[in-house]
């Protein structure tokens, strides 16, 4: 008797390749000045797969995101190589701040039947951050890092972006003990993260990943 049991697993990878296809960037930047942007997607195997791309909100709620994906649903070759197109379809976003939204790209394996023999098929979905940049937004993320502001708060460390960027961190330490579970700071507002129960030291630093997927250096600075 032939089963077949189809599990999903969630990766935030760097352009890193799997057991599945290679997916050509860490992030989507789509500038409002252009009427689509795209990421590159590879196949490094021998087999097929069944690619199925999606966008959702930040949030992940059920309202429909702005964007589609073209092609949405396609088959890629063992050793061949495609485009997945992105491109908004409407939507009032705000226009002195970038907004943030979800790239998914899941790819399955071909599979042969074969009689009397158990199969597994695993489905590995791939979430990249899609980051749309009003057109009066001027200048990189890696430019204004520093204007970034800290304050402790019980056991909170809060920092203030003033900058109309996302700042994704790749990296931040206080008192040189690197915080868990980090993510980014919204533009325009606050964001919270969890301190060390040990932590004394109000020296923070962090580093944030550039448009390409890129670590820059290092800023410091005293948190109030």
């Amino acid at each position: 008797m032939r089963k077949s049991l189809l599990l999903t697993s969630l990766f935030l990878m760097a352009s890193a390749a799997h057991a599945g296809i290679t997916i050509g960037g860490t992030r989507v930047v789509y500038p409002e000045s252009k009427k689509e942007s795209s990421i590159q997607v590879s196949n490094p195997d021998n087999i097929d797969y069944l690619v199925q791309s999606w966008v959702e909100n930040e949030n992940n709620s059920r309202e429909k995101a702005p964007f589609l994906i073209t092609p949405p649903l396609f088959r890629l070759d063992g050793k061949q190589d495609n485009v997945l197109r992105v491109i908004r379809t409407g939507g009032n976003l705000p226009e002195d701040r970038e907004s943030l939204f979800w790239l998914n790209i899941k790819s399955i394996p071909s599979s042969t039947r074969q009689d009397n023999i158990n199969t597994l098929q695993i489905a590995i979905k791939t979430r990249i951050k899609l980051l749309y940049r009003p057109a009066s937004i001027t200048g990189k993320p890696e430019e204004v890092a520093a204007q970034l502001q800290w304050r402790e708060q019980g056991n909170q460390l809060i920092v203030n972006n003033p900058t109309p960027f996302y700042m994704n961190f790749q990296e931040v330490s206080v008192g040189g003990k690197k915080l868990e579970k980090i993510s980014y700071a919204i533009p325009k507002g606050e964001s919270h993260f969890t301190l060390p129960a040990t932590t004394t030291s109000k020296t923070v630093s962090w580093k944030i990943i550039n448009d390409y997927g890129g670590i820059t250096k290092a800023w410091t600075a005293q948190a109030r």
